[in-house]
Parts: C-alpha cells; sequence; structure tokens
C-alpha cells in the first residue's frame, strides 16, 4: 500500500463523471494512447489522453461515461495539452476504466 493520506488530502481531489464525445488516434505519444474529449456538464469540455487501446477500440469509447479528475495542472503529451486524468484500474498493461453504473449527469461529483 502507498504513503497514508488524510481526508483533507482526498477532500482535494476534484473526481467527476464526464461522457466521452469525441476519440482520435494519438500517433505521437510515446505509448499508444487515444486522444479523447469529454463533456462535464457545467464544468465543461476537457480534453485528456488515455493509454486504454488494449482493451477499448474507438467506437466503444464513444458516448461512454468515464470518472476523472479534474482539478490536476494541465499536462503537455507530446503534441497535445491533457487537461484531466480519467481513471482505471491498472492490470498488468491493460487499464480497465471506471464507469458509473447507472447514467448520471455530465459533471456529477463522485465521493
Amino acid at each position: 500500500m502507498s504513503n497514508t493520506i488524510t481526508f483533507e488530502d482526498f477532500t482535494k481531489v476534484d473526481l467527476r463523471v464526464g461522457t466521452i464525445i469525441e476519440v482520435n488516434d494519438f500517433p505521437k505519444a510515446r505509448d499508444p494512447a487515444y486522444q479523447l474529449t469529454i463533456d462535464f456538464g457545467d464544468l465543461g469540455i476537457r480534453k485528456s489522453s488515455a493509454q486504454i487501446t488494449t482493451l477499448y477500440e474507438k467506437d466503444e469509447l464513444l458516448n461512454r461515461q468515464i470518472v476523472a479528475v479534474v482539478n490536476f495542472p494541465k499536462k503537455q503529451i507530446a503534441n497535445f495539452l491533457s487537461e484531466c486524468l480519467i481513471l482505471g484500474a491498472v492490470e498488468g498493461a491493460d487499464v480497465i476504466l471506471l464507469d458509473p453504473k447507472n447514467k448520471v449527469k455530465n459533471g456529477t461529483t463522485v465521493s
């Protein structure tokens, strides 16, 4: 297990549900990845790079809800600016996306 954090530390992480509205290949990424555009409702549209190409085809990601951290600073990845971090369970080289079982409003807080 990694370092213990306080509840106050956890409350600083802004986790939200969003819907993927665009998926593109990301050929300039060091490892295979997609460029995703995600609708977070009232928070607006954000972009993210995700190394999820081994388990997901582009067409099955479109309109899928995901969970992401939306309050990280933007990060330059090759020629792309990532604005949020999509969450997933990591099993070896595979990333299994975390998503709500039932559809919820985009921008809904996860706690």
